[in-house]
């Protein structure tokens, strides 16, 4: 049943006019009270030089990218270069503590001289010289970009290429002169969700509005996309309408102008290689007598299931404890990542006339988290893999199946871990469940301030890794870091994401409640001194925290967070997570929305922890004015809650390392001053003298 949709009681509607210049009047004013609140200090200035330190430290690991050309591709950002240089490398440069790059675009340079504020969006180059790329360029941070065709050989962007305006584009390579592409060209070309509606096919030379139409999506669906399989043999044409965030269809384009339907069921994942087809099922799917659970891993010659065969090959089935996280393959074999209790196993499957051979990928180290960073699955089975823990920085090893692992990069250390340990536990939710939970710091110490990390939807999984950030602005100081392994996430696969899923939202924040209570148990921190953050979704956890358990927290900080959950499917990409979330305009869903929905459950007479709110105007993705809001609700009932909007920096509410690190100071200087009040400038440091210099560290952050 559908419900009215009028708004007239929000009283704060006119923040969500993005540049209104009320809204920005009232922007303005928050900004200027938290900053004057905040970073006035000697601990806040020292605190921002150390996270830029880190941020901008020169012997910082370079992650490569592979594109099937030999090159080590890296877009890199210091100091000198904030917006970046896109570049790349031999692997016998590479392999050197001071690698020789050859720059393919300064982003710097570009910007100063179009007078344009460009972010690194991405890049698409073309098989098999890889000299043509298409580049994304995004103003400021936002998802919308620009697209314009670029030349490595000329390091010019190509005149008459393909050019596309600023939107929220896909674009991809057919050959040299066609590309797939979706984007903004007025009325009708988008969906309800901000996302291209149409598919069309553009040949070089002719006006984008005149692309052949391949392919339409509703306007209901989030959005539809072509792609082509470049990969030498097997080239092949892909169209997809994604209809909801788990559900789509795609269809496999014929020479001869058919369409024919990939049969998968909506929900599964799917993935071609070559001669194969892996199929990943969200939900059971029973294939004939045969069953296969959520969470499998199936295998089938791809030929051969379009033509009706369906003996496929189990390469993974999950169990209570264990979850598939995901796969990457080399050119002969498949890479697999499961989780065991949230830690990683790396194994390798080769298929053979037998069927699939599986044993350990050789050079895992056994006590630490292991991730695939790259392989060229057109060229050969050498892959990367990167290994660290929240005490360990990274180590980066190459390997070739069948050959020899070799140790390429470690990243250096940010703070002295002696005296500290990682601790798994298990706490209880309210209704029986084990959340399983990380707790890095000394053991040995008193209750002390603590900093609680949670996520809980979409299926995403927090996994152990090193922060610098964190391990320098919280670890070093003598706090305790908690991430939270709730329901919503994927830690333990489809299951664990589906327990959370619209009306059952509320068992994400029961589990996470059920570790902030754990921790007290433990007598590793305090309500007092346990605070809280989390971003996007994680801020919609932080808001419910704020509003529903108020009790068990010091402090909570919220990064670019989803609050309003009556209007969030009518704020730019909001549309795209009803399959998350549920509608709002169905009365069955507002019940169980309206009752934990933060901004409509802000009272007077409650007594909230305070809260920072930090957004960006130019997210475009989850719009500001969820915390805009928020906030001003709040101060509207006399709580104690600071704000900041950075003018720039889309979802990720920074576009360079200076902003970066000013927002991470700002948010440690709020924690720090709210959980430990008594301290008046940085707490003493955890750190060798002799392992930290300004130009060493290395800064993966999981709490984003």
């Amino acid at each position: 049943m559908a419900i009215s949709t009028d708004d007239s009681d929000d009283s704060y509607l006119w923040l969500e006019d993005l540049d209104g210049p009320e809204a920005a009047t009232w922007v303005r004013e928050r900004n200027a009270e938290t900053v004057a609140a905040l970073t006035g200090g000697p601990a806040f200035a020292a605190r921002q030089a150390e996270i830029r330190q880190v941020l901008d430290a020169d012997n910082r690991i370079p992650y490569p990218a592979w594109r099937g050309d030999g090159y080590y591709y890296d877009l890199w950002r210091d100091a000198t270069h904030p917006r970046g240089l896109w570049r790349r490398t031999t692997l016998d440069q590479y392999r050197r503590p001071e690698p020789e790059w050859d720059v393919l675009l300064d982003l710097d340079a570009l910007a100063e001289r179009e007078g344009e504020n460009w972010v690194w969006g991405g890049v698409a180059t073309l098989p098999p010289q890889h000299r043509r790329c298409l580049v994304s360029l995004s103003r400021g941070g936002a998802d919308a970009v620009v697209v314009r065709e670029y030349d490595l050989g000329d390091r010019a962007f190509v005149a008459d290429g393909f050019t596309v305006a600023e939107a929220k584009t896909d674009v991809g390579w057919i050959d040299a002169d066609h590309i797939w592409i979706g984007t903004d060209l007025g009325p009708g070309s988008l969906t309800d969700s901000g996302y291209p509606r149409v598919v069309r096919r553009w040949r070089r030379g002719t006006p984008l509005t005149e692309a052949e139409i391949v392919f339409e999506a509703s306007t209901t669906d989030i959005g539809a996309y072509g792609w082509h399989d470049l990969t030498p043999g097997f080239e092949r044409d892909f169209v997809t309408r994604t209809v909801d965030f788990y559900r789509s269809e795609s269809y496999l384009l014929t020479g001869a102008g058919e369409r024919i339907r990939i049969p998968v069921p909506e929900d599964a994942g799917w993935d071609v290689h070559r001669e194969w087809l892996l199929v990943r099922p969200r939900t059971p799917w029973q294939v004939g007598e045969v069953g296969h659970p959520a969470g499998a891993l199936l295998a089938i010659r791809f030929a051969g299931f379009l033509a009706g065969d369906r003996d496929f090959n189990v390469l993974f089935e999950p169990d209570d404890r264990t979850s598939l996280d995901g796969y990457t393959w080399t050119r002969n074999h498949l890479i697999l990542t499961t989780l065991t209790d949230v830690r990683s196993r790396l194994e390798l499957l080769s298929p053979g006339e037998s069927g699939w051979r599986r044993e350990p990928l050789p050079g895992v180290p056994v006590d630490q988290e292991s991730c695939v960073v790259e392989t060229d699955p057109d060229r050969d089975d050498a892959y990367l893999i990167a290994s660290e823990g929240f005490l360990q920085p990274a180590t980066l090893r190459l390997g070739r199946v069948g050959g020899s692992v070799e140790t390429l990069k470690r990243a250096p250390a940010f703070f002295d871990p002696d005296g500290l340990a990682v601790r798994q536990f298990f706490a209880t939710s309210a209704d029986g469940t084990r959340v399983p939970y990380f707790v890095v710091g000394d053991p040995a110490a008193p209750a002390g301030p603590t900093l609680l990390h949670g996520y809980g939807g979409f299926e995403v999984s927090l996994t152990p890794g090193y922060d610098g950030i964190v391990g320098r602005g919280w670890l070093a100081h003598g706090g305790t870091y908690v991430v939270a392994n709730i329901r919503g996430g994927g830690e333990y696969g489809p299951r664990w994401h589906r327990a959370a899923l619209r009306a059952h939202r509320t068992r994400a924040f029961e589990d996470f409640a059920a570790v902030a209570t754990d921790l007290v148990s433990r007598g590793i921190t305090t309500p007092a001194m346990l605070g809280i953050e989390g971003g996007s979704n994680g801020g919609l956890l932080m808001g419910a925290m704020l509003t529903r358990y108020q009790s068990l927290v010091g402090a909570v900080v919220a990064n670019v967070p989803l609050l309003d959950m009556r209007r969030y499917h009518r704020l730019l990409a909001g549309a795209s997570w009803m399959a998350e979330y549920g509608d709002p305009d169905v009365a069955e869903d507002w019940a169980f929305l309206r009752d934990y929905s933060p901004y409509h459950n802000v009272r007077s007479h409650e007594r909230y922890p305070p809260v920072l709110f930090i957004t960006s105007t130019r997210d475009d993705r989850v719009h500001p004015g969820h915390a805009r809001k928020m906030a001003a609700r709040l101060r509207e009932h006399g709580h104690d809650v600071s704000y900041y909007e950075n003018v720039e920096g889309g979802h990720g509410a920074a576009a360079n390392n200076e902003q970066r690190a000013f927002i991470e100071a700002l948010s440690l200087e709020f924690l720090w001053r709210k959980l430990d009040p008594s301290a008046e400038a940085v707490p003493a440091q955890r750190i060798r003298p002799e392992e930290w210099t300004p130009a060493s560290g290395e800064a993966r952050n999981i709490a984003y």
